[in-house]
């Protein structure tokens, strides 16, 4: 079979993966100017079902712990040092609420809490750890993945195209496709009517003083945020969630939120260099839950939402099934199906 994927990102390359593995050959289209550099570029890298279970159907969990067993075998570095979610005295009763949504934890106090994270021994009384979650660093991620695809599957690449829209101009076929797999994104809403933009933003700030093993979530009355560390000093806040397709811009409420997430944690990051601001849009169906569609000889994989790292692979192998097999899987192809 060959098969031309359009869209570079977590959702592509997982794809071309899962493809390439059952003996397609594969050609990845994007528009940007190398793999990765779309709403990819800015995740959190979080491979956390637990964790994303207290605010999401049990369909992100299940695909999340498919997923989470990917990564560790496809792509080196991914730390399995669980995640810790914490919160100041004030709101234990969300740090109780937060609990009582998921599983997969145990309860910490602050002794516990110190021996996991030294450097926030003696700042919270209580929390959850999550031993058994892990993370990554998105953007080696998907480079090494990228490598790999190419090294071990032969799998080409065509940077800084149109796509699909100038790939379907030309006559059925004219490229050698068998399929299209289609995983640009929201921008497939020129064709999936229901896709909206959810925009996403991040930080990254730098510090000697602080360090931390795994990622830390604080519940916070307006924005939980999580501090993800990225290694040599670097950490990663995120990230908000704006009802908005606006790319790029980060608004100062935003950073002053973002910010004050992280001083809480520790007062050091007060000291921290901020070396990146980012935003991106990710797309989301009405019912945040992502899906795969087949409509002729194209493959639609979309509306990932928050859950990229987490649901890609799962869902990749899913496609690669539908494609190969004739298989089918209601949770995320049937539109009645519902996890509530």
């Amino acid at each position: 079979m060959r098969v031309r994927i359009v869209g570079a990102g977590v959702a592509g390359l997982t794809c071309a993966h899962a493809f390439a593995e059952r003996g397609a050959q594969v050609t990845v289209i994007d528009r940007k100017s190398g793999s990765g550099q779309g709403c990819s570029w800015y995740a959190g890298g979080m491979l956390a079902p637990w964790c994303e279970r207290e605010s999401a159907e049990p369909i992100i969990a299940e695909l999340g712990h498919e997923s989470l067993a990917y990564w560790r075998e496809a792509v080196p570095d991914v730390p399995n040092e669980g995640s810790l979610v914490l919160a100041p005295p004030r709101d234990v009763p969300d740090l109780r609420r937060f609990a009582r949504r998921t599983d997969g934890f145990q309860w910490v106090d602050g002794s516990r809490i110190g021996e996991l994270e030294p450097d926030l021994d003696g700042r919270f009384d209580q929390g959850l750890f999550f031993p058994t979650e892990a993370h990554l660093e998105p953007r080696k991620a998907l480079a090494a993945l990228t490598r790999r695809l190419v090294q071990e599957y032969r799998v080409a690449f065509r940077f800084e195209a149109d796509g699909l829209d100038e790939e379907q101009r030309q006559p059925e076929g004219a490229d050698g496709a068998d399929l299209v797999v289609d995983c640009r994104g929201l921008a497939a809403r020129d064709t999936l009517a229901d896709l909206r933009g959810v925009k996403g933003e991040m930080l990254v700030l730098y510090s000697t003083e602080v360090s931390l093993k795994r990622p830390v979530r604080m519940l916070h009355p307006r924005i939980p945020v999580y501090i993800v560390p990225r290694g040599d000093g670097h950490f990663m806040i995120g990230a908000t969630s704006i009802e908005n397709d606006e790319r790029g811009r980060v608004t100062g409420r935003s950073m002053l939120e973002l910010l004050g997430a992280a001083y809480a944690l520790h007062p050091a990051f007060g000291e921290a260099e901020i070396v990146e601001i980012g935003a991106d849009v990710r797309p989301a169906f009405p019912d945040n839950l992502p899906r795969l569609r087949k409509r002729g000889g194209t493959l639609y994989i979309n509306g990932l939402y928050r859950h990229g790292f987490l649901a890609a692979p799962a869902l990749a192998r899913r496609a690669a099934e539908v494609a190969f097999d004739g298989a089918y899987f209601p949770e995320v192809m049937d539109e009645d199906h519902r996890q509530w």
